[in-house]
């Protein structure tokens, strides 16, 4: 099995939501930060990955698809070794929109978790992914200006003809058309918003 979608866009620009569209779309598994909370076994391949490694076979065997962080990190080295996948590039309608969802989300939630587990998970999946992106994640002005570097690059790299360039709100036609599969008759998925995320990781306590 190979990936058919490498997913490029960062957390917090709707990638919970694409997870289940392409799951649907595609009726395979897709790869996400979901992913890794579920299988300790990931954190070494991801750690190897950061270091330069390209422990790709193993980390997406029986997946068809990736999105979100940590894969967004790697969307240059995926999307050269998955020559035959499209590259989806989910975004928000602007950087500070992203900022708004991030910070109140994702950012404290990488701050917050102090346990041994915790310390582990950052070290061998947070730092190489944020060292990517940029090291500095929690700061406004730095975190904007690494986002808008980030969709540029990829914008800039990938080919018109194998680049889905997506929003939320943007549905399912863009990925069908893309993929080559019938829009389904249903909405699209609608998961993870800022307040589902931070009663569900405590953050609201």
């Amino acid at each position: 099995m190979s990936l058919r979608v490498v997913g490029a866009g960062v957390g917090r620009t709707g990638t919970t939501s694409l997870k289940l569209a392409v799951e649907r779309l595609l009726d395979g598994r897709c790869y996400h930060m979901l992913e890794v909370f579920g299988r300790p076994q990931d954190l070494a391949l991801w750690a190897d990955a950061g270091d330069g490694g390209a422990p790709w076979a193993r980390l997406f065997d029986g997946y068809v698809a990736t999105v979100d962080w940590p894969g967004a990190a790697f969307w240059r080295e995926l999307s050269d070794a998955y020559p035959d996948a499209v590259v989806l590039l989910s975004t928000r309608e602007d950087a500070e929109a992203w900022w708004r969802s991030a910070s109140r989300t994702i950012i404290p939630g990488m701050a917050t978790n102090q346990s041994p587990e915790g310390e582990r998970w950052r070290a061998m999946v947070v730092r190489p992914m944020l060292e990517r992106f940029t090291p500095h994640w929690a700061d406004h002005d730095a975190a904007v200006a690494a986002y808008e570097r980030h969709n540029a690059e990829v914008r800039a790299t990938i080919a018109a003809d194998r680049l889905i360039d997506w929003q939320p709100g943007d549905g399912w036609e863009p990925l069908c058309e893309r993929l080559g599969v019938p829009v389904p008759d249903e909405p699209f998925p609608h998961t993870n918003t800022t307040d589902e995320f931070r009663r569900g990781t405590g953050l609201d306590d």
